[in-house]
């Protein structure tokens, strides 16, 4: 299998000693065409490795490819092959959906026919064509999601990167946004990397996961294979007994989840 994403002790430390471990030498492969989640509590370091990984900062140490770009010298490659779905996004309210996804891509410098053929067929494909000239605004925020995941795709990237997809969503927004993302990876042939603490998100979409932990890697494999390797019997007990334990707000989450798609 051809490894799109390949991190070599891929590592960021904060503070004058560097003693803040956000990632703490990665080693990871994330193979063409698969949808992988990396999963971890709160702080785990998720958030950082995805930054890491777009080069929207630097590593403290090691380095990383994507789609064969090294991060620390090929910048501009690594972002124009890549499509991320910030975990706290901006939109411009006062824009249309069509006018913000026209700004889009003239960051990515698509052309002008292409682009409008791109933002009619996203617009279709997250049904919301019709709604094309209306301000964001007045977008629900699974409405506003889907947008800036089309966004997030207004350049045709081979890898995608979704942080926290659901975040902030109630559970029909979430679902449809996880639905989504479901067609994405069966029909669009991205390499979809997502990064979640809502075990049923990554459990349901992924075909292999990684658990991190205080900015350390301590699981890889495919739900099964973690569940085993932990001798348990869900992904939920697994997690608890592989990271040590999981924040109230956290299982608050996974109930939220679960019961949304039960």
């Amino acid at each position: 299998m051809n490894a799109v994403i390949h991190t070599d002790k891929l590592s960021k430390h904060y503070g004058k000693g560097g003693e803040i471990k956000a990632v703490d030498e990665l080693d990871l492969e994330v193979y063409e065409g698969e949808t992988f989640g990396l999963l971890g509590p709160n702080g785990a370091g998720k958030t950082t490795t995805v930054r890491l990984l777009n080069c929207i900062i630097k590593p403290t140490g090691g380095t990383a490819t994507v789609n064969e770009h090294d991060i620390l010298k090929k910048q501009t490659e690594v972002q124009r092959v890549t499509g991320l779905l910030a975990e706290s996004p901006g939109l411009y309210d006062k824009l249309s959906a069509c006018e913000f996804l026209e700004f889009m891509g003239a960051l990515y410098d698509v052309p002008g026919k292409i682009l409008d053929e791109r933002i009619d067929d996203l617009l279709k494909l997250f049904g919301l064509y019709e709604r094309r000239d209306y301000l964001l605004e007045g977008y629900s925020r699974g409405m506003k999601q889907k947008i800036l995941i089309a966004s997030a795709l207004i350049h045709d990237p081979p890898i995608l990167f979704l942080d926290e997809p659901t975040s902030m969503l109630d559970p029909r927004a979430a679902l449809m946004v996880k639905d989504l993302i479901k067609k994405l990876a069966e029909t669009a042939g991205k390499t979809i990397f997502i990064c979640s603490h809502i075990l049923p998100i990554v459990e349901e979409l992924c075909d292999r996961i990684g658990i991190i932990n205080q900015g350390r890697l301590i699981a890889l494999g495919t739900v099964d294979e973690i569940i085993a390797q932990a001798k348990t019997k869900t992904l939920e007990e697994a997690f608890i007994a592989i990271t040590g334990g999981v924040e109230e707000k956290e299982l608050l989450a996974w109930r939220e989840q679960k019961g949304a798609t039960a």
